[in-house]
């Protein structure tokens, strides 16, 4: 089941320069900055109510996010809905024919795992799907 919108994904070239927009004008902090190998990005996290702002700053030319920067610019990247069990939402969307861009879970920022879903599926927005790692 998802909860909630868990944050917003936004594209950026630079986290240092949009980070001054955010905590500057905004009024925001930076909760954390993180790289994230498996997916060749570097992220900073803002917390806003419930929901967090994640920024999106490439890691090298071959990162899915420099694609995006080069053929879209800065902007809204993504969106990620909080599940509480994110393999039983994959395999709803798989029974309801969604295009799946992860079809298992993976590695994402913060421990999380995630898998996104293709915007061909999804009325033209890049969707993620997270779930908290658990506990254990």
């Amino acid at each position: 089941m998802l909860k909630k919108v868990d944050h917003i994904g936004i594209a950026v070239h630079s986290i240092a320069e949009a980070r001054k927009f955010y905590e500057d004008g905004l009024g925001l902090t930076c909760e954390r900055i993180e790289e994230v190998p498996q997916q060749k990005v570097r992220t900073a996290f803002f917390s806003i109510g419930e929901t967090h702002i994640e920024l999106l700053e490439p890691m090298s030319s071959d990162s899915p996010i420099a694609g995006f920067l080069e053929k879209r610019g800065e902007g809204i990247h993504h969106i990620a809905y909080l599940s509480d069990d994110l393999e039983q939402n994959l395999q709803g969307l798989r029974d309801s024919n969604c295009r799946l861009i992860n079809e298992s879970p993976v590695a994402g920022a913060g421990g999380k795992r995630i898998a996104f879903l293709h915007p061909k599926s999804t009325h033209g927005v890049l969707t993620e799907l997270c779930e908290p790692k658990s506990e254990e």
